[in-house]
């Protein structure tokens, strides 16, 4: 059943959850999505500085001037919606069936920046001083490149020396129920793109030309079948996986001349970059290929070992809803990468990742609600 949608009838955390679907912010534009929080927040007294870098707006908010500072990270930017026909509603007319709040960005992570916001709002209209600051720092370019967005605004803050103690990144860290999973690192990932040189040639004459297929399939075949690491108590073992393969001039009678390969390490803290480079290089150069390679580091692993926030993050979880958190270091990336080399310590968490970027991606309404309290919970607990 699908209801029509009245502000009125919404939570708080619900309504502006409501407001910020609505606004078809694909990355990189926010379309006013950066705005409507601005407005929020300065509100509450926040001092907001904007930060526009290439073509992405971003923005660094802060209420109170003295250390230590908790800061809610995350993203106003969406990925497209795909086809619209395949959705039950419009993507950005965000509908309400069965409990469930729908359309693009409901879970991934606008219910989260939501739900900062209405924590934000009860904890400072109490009037209880805080014994710190509260910051956001809040990107539209997450889900693109990832180029202008957080990791400028953290270049920006530690030219300065502003530093971030704690910082919650609002990602659907959860996967059955709210709260059951925090993410408290995230692997590295390393992409490289491989192309082996041949000899074009016809396939009759195969002594006059140089096959960079055949030249590659035992390599591959090594790089794919290598154990990189065997993990740690808090990393899976490192992962290589071929994502593309091209090669050949779409005909059947000529010997490519090039054969390209683009691979991806998803590693953990047991590797570094260069160990990485090495081993493929040297496995390469066993097989005697006449290649080049071309690297791009997305970010390096980073775990949180410090339990001051984590305790905060269990505690308040286990007040609210009574879950019993475990912590997690799974999946992919996230703008956690950046921050955490700071020395901040980063601990992702939000609703449900069930249906993130996919068709009628969708968050529980009453999750709106709790994740706010728990938000509150966390707040009080570092701050008050």
């Amino acid at each position: 059943m699908t209801l029509k949608l009245n502000s009125e009838q919404l939570s708080a955390t619900a309504a502006l959850a409501v407001d910020l679907i609505r606004i078809p912010s694909v990355t990189p534009d926010d379309k006013g999505c950066n705005q409507l929080m601005i407005d929020r927040l300065s509100a509450l007294g926040f001092v907001v500085e904007p930060m526009r870098f290439g073509n992405v707006n971003n923005f660094w908010a802060r209420y109170g001037s003295t250390g230590p500072v908790l800061c809610f990270a995350g993203h106003t930017d969406v990925v497209p919606s795909g086809p619209e026909e395949k959705w039950q509603s419009p993507p950005f007319q965000p509908a309400i069936r069965d409990g469930y709040l729908y359309g693009r960005g409901a879970a991934d992570m606008k219910g989260s920046l939501a739900a900062m916001i209405t924590a934000c709002e009860a904890v400072l209209t109490e009037g209880q001083n805080l014994n710190g600051s509260i910051a956001f720092l809040i990107t539209a370019d997450e889900e693109g490149a990832a180029i202008h967005g957080t990791r400028e605004v953290i270049n920006t803050l530690e030219a300065r020396e502003e530093k971030i103690t704690w910082c919650i990144v609002g990602e659907p860290s959860s996967t059955n129920q709210l709260g059951d999973v925090v993410k408290i690192g995230r692997r590295g990932s390393l992409h490289g793109k491989l192309t082996v040189h041949g000899v074009q040639g016809h396939v009759a004459y195969p002594h006059l030309a140089r096959n960079p297929i055949h030249q590659a399939m035992l390599p591959l075949h090594d790089l794919s079948n290598e154990v990189w690491d065997e993990g740690n108590e808090a990393f899976p073992p490192t992962s290589f996986q071929i994502s593309n393969i091209h090669s050949g001039t779409g005909v059947d009678n000529v010997i490519p001349g090039e054969l390209e390969a683009q691979f991806n390490f998803r590693f953990s803290t047991e590797l570094n970059e260069t160990l990485i480079r090495q081993r493929t290089e040297a496995i390469l150069d066993k097989y005697e290929l006449e290649y080049t390679i071309e690297w791009k580091l997305s970010g390096l692993p980073f775990l949180t070992l410090n339990q001051v926030l984590i305790n905060a993050v269990r505690e308040s979880i286990r007040e609210v809803n009574g879950v019993l958190t475990q912590p997690s270091t799974t999946g992919g990336t996230s703008d956690g990468r950046f921050i955490a080399p700071t020395g901040a310590e980063v601990v992702e968490l939000g609703p449900c990742n069930a249906s993130i970027h996919k068709i009628d991606e969708h968050v529980r309404l009453a999750d709106l609600d709790e994740l706010s309290k728990i938000y509150q919970g966390i707040i009080r607990r570092l701050l008050a």
